[in-house]
């Protein structure tokens, strides 16, 4: 990929063509806010938080950084008064759509907003529609067990008719992309409950301690993938980690022998 120069808040880079303006602000130090990236997947541009100005010739306008490619002669600006007033607006409505998600609030008081000037939705949602959900569970995961429904204010992301999903393998992937709390997961004993989903799964007992750690069709998903060459034991995090150390011990323990033979030898031969 060949190098092409832009100028970012008034410097002049060298960097490589087709790079996201995101991610070359945030290697110069330059903090952008956003909702809806993830450097797992392809940007997406869906929370407009990140919205920068950028000039090329005699046009001006403003552009979400996450997906703006940088190209020969771009100037970006990331802090001007368009912007940051672009950015209020947004927050203005996500806050509105999301009145309990606390990370808007947080960012709301960072751009100077003490509160929105529209009406808050009267269920205390957290959704912000931002897809990362949806996206990790399609394009990472490979089992596209969430979509959008509905259109417009009406839009949300749910199972298939909004009921307990049948191919759900309770990975948890969409609660770590989630950046306002708005999935929620909570491990009951040996049932993993996905209350955002509406899906309960069965968890798989570790055959050392009994704890029950992942749910069953996890372990079926990561075994096909694997295939029949690789044998996953139903062993847990902690005592696998318990088993890596004892290992560990016996390689230390059988080293210090080995150098005291070798000692001893070197001893009698001197």
């Amino acid at each position: 990929m060949g190098l092409v120069k832009t100028i970012i808040d008034v410097k002049e880079i060298e960097v490589e063509r087709d790079r996201w303006a995101l991610d070359v602000a945030r290697e110069m130090g330059i903090y952008i806010p956003t909702l809806c990236h993830h450097p797992a997947l392809q940007p997406y541009g869906a929370c407009r938080l990140c919205v920068v100005e950028v000039t090329k010739g005699k046009g001006t306008w403003l552009a979400t950084s996450c997906d703006l490619p940088i190209r020969e002669g771009l100037s970006i600006r990331t802090n001007t008064p368009e912007v940051i007033k672009s950015r209020k607006m947004t927050i203005e409505l996500l806050w509105a759509r999301a009145p309990a998600a606390e990370c808007i609030q947080r960012l709301a008081k960072e751009l100077g907003v003490e509160k929105p000037r529209f009406s808050l939705r009267d269920d205390l949602g957290r959704c912000i529609l931002c897809g990362l959900c949806v996206r990790v569970c399609n394009e990472l995961i490979g089992v596209s067990a969430l979509s959008f429904t509905m259109r417009g204010v009406e839009r949300k992301v749910k199972t298939p008719f909004d009921r307990a999903s049948d191919i759900c393998i309770g990975c948890n992937a969409c609660v770590a992309v989630c950046p306002t709390g708005h999935v929620v997961s909570v491990d009951k004993g040996a049932v993993r409950d996905i209350e955002t989903w509406k899906t309960k799964l069965e968890m798989v007992r570790c055959e050392v301690c009994g704890r029950a750690y992942m749910p069953v069709k996890e372990l079926e998903y990561l075994q096909a993938k694997l295939g029949e060459q690789t044998f996953l034991e139903k062993v847990c995090p902690m005592c696998r980690k318990s088993q890596t150390v004892a290992c560990l011990e016996d390689v230390t323990a059988n080293k210090e022998d080995i150098e005291c033979a070798v000692s001893e030898y070197r001893g009698m031969k001197n």
